[in-house]
Order: C-alpha cells, then structure tokens, then sequence
C-alpha cells in the first residue's frame, strides 16, 4: 500500500531535543530603531514523497535470458532501515516469478551491521494465478507459494558491501541447471523503498500475497516481460528529503556569517547543522559576533514533505538576511542563500537558494546511507571546502524540494 505522508515526529535528522528553537530574544534584536521593521521569513517543504529511492532491471549478458549457470549482479545503496526487493520468472513455467521475501532481502542485522555472502533463503517462488499450470488456460486464483519447490536450491544470492558508500551488490545465479526445476530466469526489476525515519514508504511494490495479481507482475510472470513494471517503478522513484528546523541571522555589512563558499568549514556549529540539523551551535556562535543584529529559528521539528515552518525577524534599514536548512536525508548537506539578500526584501527567495556540501562527511546515497542521521548515523569524516552539490546524484532541482518567501 502507498504510503506518502510522512509523521513528522518519526524523521530522525539526529535532532536533539535538548535544541534552542524558539525565535531571539529582545537581547538578540539589540535595540533596532524606530526605523526597524518585523517581516516573516517561511520554509516550506515541497518535495514529491515518492515510494522508492532506487530502483532499476537486470538481465543477462549477451542474451537478455538469464540461463542455467549464469549470473548478472545488481548494485545499489541502502541504510539499515531499508532493503531489497526484486521479482523474475521461472521461465519453464505458465505464470511463476522468483522475488524476494517481502518487505525485501534484509540487508542489514539487528546490531545494524551489514549482511554479507549467502542469502539464498531470502527467495520465494510464487503462482501468480492467472495461468493453469498444466494446461495454461486462464484462471483466477490469489498469488500464492508454490508447493513443494525450493527457490534457494534453484536460485544462488550472495550479498557484498562497501561500507564508505554505503553500496550493496547483489549477484544472482542460477543453478538450477541439472535438477528437476531447471529453468531460466527472465530479464527482472528490482527497488528500495524510501525510509522516512520509521517505516518504508512501499514494501510491497511488486504484488501482494493471497490477493489477485495485477498487470505488471502478471506481465513478468506469464512472458518474462518488465516493459510495463519498469514504466511504475519510473514513475514512483526518486530523492526525497526532510528538512531541519532553519537558523535565519540578521546581519551588516557584506560577508555573509553562516558559510563562506570555497572554504572549510569554520567549526562555529555549520557543521552541526549540516549533519544532524542541530541549530543550536551556530545559533550561539553567531550571537557573539559584532555585526550580528538577530538570530532567529524556525521550526522545533524535522519538516516532512508537505509541511512548512516560519518565524518573524526584526531588521531596520541596510541589514542583510541569511538562513541556512539542513537537506535531512543526506551525510553533510544544507540550502542556504547563495546570494545576498536584503533584509526588507519581500517575496520568493527560492532562486536566491542553493544546495551546498559542508565539506565535512563523506557523502552517500541522499536517502539510502547507512552513515546519514536518517538512518542514526555519523558521517565518515572529510575536510573539503564548502561547494555547490553537483550532479553524482539524481538530486531534484532547489524548486522541487524548498520553498522560502518572506512577507
């Protein structure tokens, strides 16, 4: 079942509750004038929840059938939370299909460290029911195992893992070849599901036992054909992301307090956002120094797709504004404005925003690190200068994750 709503209180950016989250005090306004105006500042979340955070097909080298003895490998991310879920037919068959156990191959032990080598008895063979096993007409009957046939005799999977990038690869072997069920496999899809700090958005993307197939495992299961499989999973995959609380910071002259692009980070507490959206160091930093005016926090929870946060600021005249936001469901990342920006300025700010890398964690995949606080992690530590994310990953765009408007 589809599940897109995230609960806010169960996003675990790793923030404290122990946080300072409330707006300044009238210390921190430090005595604007008559002249001072008081505008608010809104971070909304706007991301697209989609189901799965990877996804993707496999087949054979040379001839798309994968044949007895063969084998073809799949490589993937994934955090403790997640797993893997893949479906192909028992090709010597009217309508059987090979696929994980649901909600997926379990990737990672009870202690959080990753599941190496054989995990053949994570497969099941399943009747799709819509084909007569013997005569092949059609018929009408629930998705069920397949009695008396044992998959992980007919079907050989073996797990690796590289723990910096937080990858798995899964090979698949088939070795049936010589028993009573030898077969091949066909061309398969396979999937993550999104993790949204307490359950996967879809476990069961492929089908759903004891019910009536559906036409996309029907497809797999009668003709090996993924065609319209590949089209669903397409259509529901993609990075998603909470966001933290934001810090916003009133400020004068020209040099923007909370990050310097091309620098490393400056240890006043950017960091700390950036990995755990913990405000409450870089609030307090900022506070100390001169040409400070305010400091102000928007939000006391992680920010879910579909949710905003805000907070009023007090500026007078020639003051500047800068906010920073973590991007929740990364190792190091957070949206800033990369422009200046005036503190009167009134309307969308989105395009004065961008996404940054602190520099300070070694990055994995957004939503499928096992080192992102996402997944209760800590960063594997690195000391880069500050820079724009780039394109290593299928990040959506700015306007497709955060909206930030002042009125």
């Amino acid at each position: 079942m589809k599940k897109t709503v995230f609960k806010t209180a169960s996003l675990a950016l790793g923030i404290a509750a122990a946080f300072i989250l409330t707006s300044c005090s009238d210390d921190d306004d430090m005595m604007m004038g008559s002249s001072s105006v008081q505008r608010t500042i809104t971070f909304e979340n706007v991301t697209a929840a989609k189901d799965f955070v990877q996804s993707g097909s496999f087949q054979g080298t040379g001839n798309p059938v994968i044949l007895p003895g063969q084998s073809v490998s799949i490589t993937f991310s994934a955090g403790k939370a997640q797993s893997l879920m893949f479906a192909t037919m028992y090709g010597a068959s009217k309508d059987w299909f090979f696929a994980s156990k649901q909600p997926g191959i379990k990737l990672f032990d009870n202690n959080g460290n990753a599941i190496t080598g054989d995990v053949s008895s994570e497969v099941l063979l399943w009747d799709n029911g819509t084909k007569n096993n013997t005569t092949g007409l059609p018929e009408s009957n629930l998705i069920a195992p397949v009695p008396n046939v044992n998959a992980s005799q007919l079907m050989k999977l073996n797990l690796s893992y590289n723990e910096v990038s937080s990858e798995f690869t899964l090979t698949i072997s088939n070795n049936s070849g010589g028993t009573a069920n030898e077969t091949p496999f066909s061309p398969g899809v396979w999937a993550v599901s999104n993790y949204n700090g307490m359950q996967l958005l879809n476990s069961t993307p492929f089908f759903t036992a004891n019910t009536l197939s559906n036409p996309e495992i029907t497809d797999i299961a009668q003709m090996g054909n993924i065609n319209k499989m590949v089209t669903k999973l397409n259509a529901n995959t993609g990075i998603m992301t909470g966001l933290s609380p934001a810090l916003v910071v009133v400020y004068s002259g020209d040099k923007n307090p909370v990050y310097e692009l091309g620098q490393t980070d400056a240890g006043k507490g950017l960091k700390e956002i950036a990995q755990m959206g913990n405000v409450s160091k870089l609030q307090n930093s900022l506070k100390t120094l001169p040409n400070v005016k305010g400091v102000y926090i928007a939000g006391n929870a992680p920010v879910a797709p579909g949710s905003k946060v805000m907070t009023q600021f007090t500026a007078a005249p020639g003051d500047k504004i800068a906010y920073v936001t973590m991007f929740g469901f990364s190792n190091d990342w957070f949206y800033a404005n990369e422009q200046s920006i005036d503190a009167n300025t009134k309307g969308d700010l989105t395009s004065k925003t961008s996404l940054f890398d602190s520099g300070t964690g070694v990055d994995q995949y957004p939503g499928a690190g096992n080192r992102q606080a996402l997944f209760g992690g800590t960063p594997q530590s690195e000391n880069k200068a500050i820079a724009k994310v780039g394109n290593v990953f299928p990040v959506p765009a700015v306007q497709n994750i955060i909206k930030v408007t002042v009125d």
